[in-house]
């Protein structure tokens, strides 16, 4: 086995403007636990079961803040009710929620600007096998 062989991801970072602002809507509006916080930096992980989302103001840590563009996708066993909990707790959703034939999909961002996704995928994966010709 190679020394370089990725064996999985163990957290993602979001940025932020506003340290305080983010650990309520990561903790309260979304409901994710908090593990750790990085002592005097502000700077928070959150657990989702499958990935550690870590939050960090961007300044602090020397680095210009940008958004990211790209959704995060939580996994969610019903995108519908979840979608329906979220908008009760103010939370806005860019379009109503997709069916892209696999799975479905419900866009939001946070305070921030960072694109998140509520997740479900209704079928199995395939794991395509390749062939040599």
């Amino acid at each position: 086995m190679s020394a370089a062989r990725i064996e999985g991801v163990d957290f993602i970072t979001l940025p932020t403007e506003d340290f305080e602002r983010a650990i309520e809507f990561y903790g309260t509006t979304l409901g994710l636990e908090e593990s750790i916080r990085y002592g005097s930096k502000p700077g928070v992980e959150f657990e989702t079961g499958s990935l550690t989302i870590a939050i960090m103001e961007s300044e602090a840590f020397g680095m210009k803040f940008a958004p990211h563009s790209h959704p995060i996708a939580l996994h969610v066993a019903d995108v519908e009710a979840a979608r329906a909990e979220l908008e009760s707790r103010g939370i806005e959703f860019a379009a109503d929620t997709l069916d892209s034939g696999v799975c479905h999909m419900a866009h939001f961002r946070d305070p921030d600007g960072n694109v998140l996704m509520l997740h479900s995928r209704y079928v199995p994966r395939h794991h395509a096998e390749t062939s040599a010709a």
